[in-house]
């Protein structure tokens, strides 16, 4: 305990935040108190950043934390940058965040971040106010910045906050950039200065202190609606709307959505009262994530009640989508998929004469990608998440003359536009929007028109799940009964139950890939996050992986049936092979895990 003890001393004495530190210090000789505090690991710096409850202690988000992560970024770059004759220039935003307990706040990590940029000689805009995720690499782009924070926990639970860090290409960060950050970080724990003292110097009747530019963040906000309208987006079916219902889930979307509309010239749309203002409590939603079980409920039930047929619903810092659609007496909540299929032909439908690429991540439908053979656009698939999706749409715009037009991932996320290379719930919901206007001008409904997307190119239809992991471990685990079920080799498994195998992919380590020459994947490959997708003779494609934010083992199988095939002979295959392809390769049974 001595040693926790005087760790946790030495932590409070850097700590300028006057609550935690006094907690701590008032708590050092309490062993349940400090063990659980500091005797975790250091928070890592993971998945385009830091993300963590809100709470004293190094494995937590807190005001320490941030200064050492911010530290850390700005050693890093001044050695990837050491040959710049100008200043480094960082853009900083923040979402609405705060656990009032330890008075700690997404708003007061983008001050303490400032100060630290500020004090190293950084050109630093921190954006004034509450801001939707995209507005920061947008910003970045506009600017012509080297490193980007957008301090937000997305959608996770309320007593989370995040730190999610963009390079020089405003796309999220990856390696080898993430683990030469983490290392900075590492060797920048002693704070530079008596940041608390520095801050006392600054405009205590300003939110942040006289950090932030109002009126450049106005300049960023109008840029980027106006870059949106000059985009690829139309507006010429404005003139024929259904009524739309949109809520921020109690985030900092509403706003940016009003402002959408209003740019596009949309008649307003109804808004859920009730979860419109930021609120960091989330009262109405036990989890906010539009994707949830029951999320949707309260903004369905207002819809109904005000005669909306199309509810419209941001996450917390506005970066994904989710779509519901009343029709024929009933809720239709899309799935991810489905909205990528939708806006990724709402996209290629009006700039068919261009030359066209768009992404997906591979756990992602395959619907544009045969779409795509159709129509002869680009189309590639990534490993998951926008770090991957985004930098690659990036690259294909940039470097090789395509127009990255559209880019997804089943998670809700999507990109639309090729103005901004991470999630964008805002270019997604105006995308949303017109082509809602689009086919109800034409007495149909967004389901409707997913269907005639499947009578063109082929039924679609996904089974999605995951398996909670209370030891991380058995995600390898699994992986390995799953070569040993093919005999020992990934080249032997030839057969799952009845169903031949025609391909198999393995990022791992070795990794394998049967369609190439030389058996090795294009796509990078992991140790310690390996996946496997099979595909089969029938056109099911099967892919499994472990979660990189979570404790679940996921599992993506998604049939296609050739254009004519009624979606009830594609859904009673996809049930059949998904129990087949569980039960056979997962073997949760085996595993003690509920299927």
């Amino acid at each position: 305990m001595n040693g926790l003890r005087e760790q946790a001393l030495e932590w409070a004495s850097r700590d300028p935040n006057p609550v935690t530190s006094k907690f701590v210090k008032d708590h050092a000789d309490d062993t349940e108190v400090i063990s659980k505090l500091f005797g975790g690991e250091r928070i890592s710096f993971g998945t385009a950043g830091l993300r963590a409850a809100m709470q004293p202690g190094p494995s937590s988000m807190n005001d320490l934390v941030v200064i050492q992560a911010a530290q850390g970024i700005v050693r890093y770059c001044e050695k990837e940058f050491s040959d710049r004759q100008n200043k480094l220039r960082v853009v900083i935003g923040y979402d609405h965040r705060e656990e009032q307990q330890w008075k700690l706040s997404s708003r007061m990590f983008a001050v303490y971040s400032a100060l630290v940029f500020e004090r190293a000689g950084w050109d630093c805009l921190l954006l004034d106010g509450y801001v939707a995720t995209p507005l920061v690499p947008f910003s970045m782009t506009q600017s012509s910045a080297d490193v980007g924070i957008m301090i937000t926990a997305s959608h996770n639970p309320k007593q989370d906050a995040g730190y999610k860090v963009y390079w020089n290409n405003a796309c999220q960060i990856r390696s080898p950039v993430d683990q030469g950050i983490a290392a900075s970080i590492l060797e920048n724990l002693t704070p530079w200065t008596d940041y608390a003292n520095m801050l006392k110097r600054k405009q205590h009747d300003d939110p942040c202190y006289g950090l932030s530019d109002p009126s450049k963040t106005k300049e960023m906000i109008d840029a980027y609606f106006q870059t949106l309208y000059n985009s690829c987006l139309h507006t010429k079916q404005a003139s024929s709307v259904p009524k739309f219902c949109y809520t921020a889930m109690h985030g900092v979307g509403h706003r940016f959505a009003v402002r959408a509309f209003e740019t596009f010239g949309f008649p307003p749309f109804e808004s859920v009262t009730s979860q419109q203002e930021p609120d960091a409590s989330f009262p109405t939603v036990q989890f906010p994530n539009p994707e949830e079980k029951g999320a949707l409920d309260l903004a369905q039930d207002f819809a109904q009640k005000n005669n909306c047929q199309i509810v419209l619903a941001n996450d917390p810092d506005a970066d994904r989508l989710a779509v519901s659609e009343f029709s024929d007496g009933k809720w239709k909540t899309f799935k991810g998929d489905e909205i990528g299929s939708l806006l990724g032909w709402w996209m290629w439908y009006n700039n068919k004469d261009q030359k066209i690429a768009m992404c997906a991540s591979t756990v992602s439908s395959k619907f544009l990608l045969e779409m795509a053979r159709a129509e002869g656009f680009k189309f590639e698939e990534t490993l998951t998440g926008f770090k991957w999706i985004g930098s690659r749409a990036q690259e294909l715009q940039e470097k090789e003359g395509y127009r990255s037009l559209f880019a997804y991932e089943e998670a809700i996320g999507f990109c639309c536009g090729g103005i901004v290379f991470d999630k964008d719930g805002l270019s997604a919901l105006l995308a949303m929007a017109e082509l809602a206007c689009f086919v109800y001008k034409q007495g149909k409904t967004l389901q409707h028109q997913l269907q005639s997307l499947y009578d063109t190119y082929g039924e679609f239809v996904s089974n999605n799940g995951y398996f909670f992991m209370k030891d991380t471990s058995l995600s390898l685990q699994i992986m390995n009964q799953m070569e040993e079920y093919g005999g020992g080799s990934w080249s032997d498994l030839k057969t799952v139950g009845p169903y031949a195998v025609s391909s198999i992919r393995y990022l791992g380590v070795p990794a394998y890939d049967s369609t190439t020459t030389d058996r090795q994947p294009t796509l990078p490959t992991s140790k310690s996050s390996p996946m496997l997708t099979l595909r089969f003779e029938n056109g099911c494609v099967a892919q499994f992986r472990a979660s990189g934010t979570e404790p679940k083992f996921k599992y993506y199988i998604e049939a296609r049936g050739q254009p004519g095939v009624p979606k009830s002979v594609v859904e009673k295959e996809l049930q059949d092979m998904s129990r087949v392809i569980v039960n056979e390769l997962i073997q949760p049974h085996k595993l003690g895990l509920p299927f």
